[in-house]
């Protein structure tokens, strides 16, 4: 049986996200570089009063902490068959698939939001939906100028628009009978009303050290296996202007043979996804442990090292 590794996208921020991690040296040396590289302690932050939902501090403070997990956790686990990254964690991907290291994914994670922020001309947002069908999205989305930020499966969606346009679509959505939920990220991200931070995200990737992954990332737009630095450049770029298709990255995991699926947080809504959509699949959170040690001997009882 084979495992794989989901990185979380923003959202489940909260204050004890990095209780696991605090007394594991390896993690330590990831949030040390990172502050080298950011000028401020992401520790610092969320033990203080700062807003863990702003969207520049929000980016690097999820990669870091995934890959400061991943420091942590990685040695003592199999190698997995690949890493998938929902939205901003698809970056976090490649410096757990040592592509990068944690003093440049803190700083490309910052530039990335920096980035967004300044392609975003209106207040935006994003909004899930669950109950509706593809069809049903496509007619809500083109009567209110949103789009499908993120597939989750076939009734799942996030979608993405300014401000007024989820508004309208909240209210149609619920007058169809689908349970909508506003997501606390202040941006439309993987919509059209990004494009602009396109090419200076990519610019930034190209100037950084990327290298080709030692262990394949899944792209979030369309789940190919990305195992070198200009193909990895190309993705990371693409998809913050485009659709984050999450149900077929799961799939593509599932079709090559994980069954194991472990998430690196912060919150478990990747897992619990892949656990309630494939039969056979045992899929959980780092958060939903008490130790480090004891989410290693869960994966460990059902996947080999080799």
């Amino acid at each position: 049986m084979t495992f794989a590794v989901l990185c979380s996208g923003q959202g489940s921020q909260h204050r004890g996200m990095l209780s696991l991690l605090q007394n594991e040296g390896g993690a330590n040396e990831a949030f040390d570089a990172a502050a080298r590289g950011l000028g401020f302690d992401l520790r610092d932050a969320v033990a203080g009063s700062e807003d863990l939902f702003d969207n520049v501090l929000a980016q690097p403070l999820i990669c870091v902490a995934q890959c400061a997990a991943w420091q942590a956790v990685h040695e003592a686990l199999p190698v997995p068959l690949a890493f998938a990254g929902y939205s901003v964690g698809e970056l976090a991907s490649y410096a757990c698939a040592g592509a990068l290291s944690a003093y440049e994914l803190a700083q490309l994670a910052s530039e990335r939001a920096r980035a967004m922020e300044a392609a975003a001309k209106a207040p935006g947002g994003l909004v899930a939906v669950r109950g509706l069908y593809r069809p049903q999205i496509d007619a809500l989305c083109r009567g209110n100028e949103l789009w499908v930020a993120i597939v989750i499966d076939d009734t799942g969606f996030v979608l993405g628009g300014l401000q007024r346009s989820i508004v309208r679509c909240v209210d149609e959505a619920r007058s169809e009978g689908a349970q909508t939920t506003r997501l606390r990220v202040g941006i439309a991200s993987h919509t059209p009303l990004l494009v602009d931070a396109v090419e200076r995200f990519r610019g930034v990737l190209e100037r950084s050290s990327l290298c080709d992954p030692a262990i394949a990332v899944l792209s979030g737009t369309d789940a190919s296996p990305i195992r070198d630095r200009s193909t990895a450049i190309d993705a990371l770029a693409r998809q913050i202007a485009q659709t984050i298709d999450w149900a077929r990255s799961l799939e593509a995991l599932y079709e090559r043979g994980s069954r194991v699926f472990l998430e690196l947080g912060p919150g478990n809504a990747l897992a619990r996804n892949a656990q309630a959509r494939f039969e056979g699949v045992e899929a959980r959170s780092l958060d939903d442990f008490r130790s480090l040690s004891a989410a290693v001997a869960w994966v460990g009882k059902r996947v080999k090292r080799t």
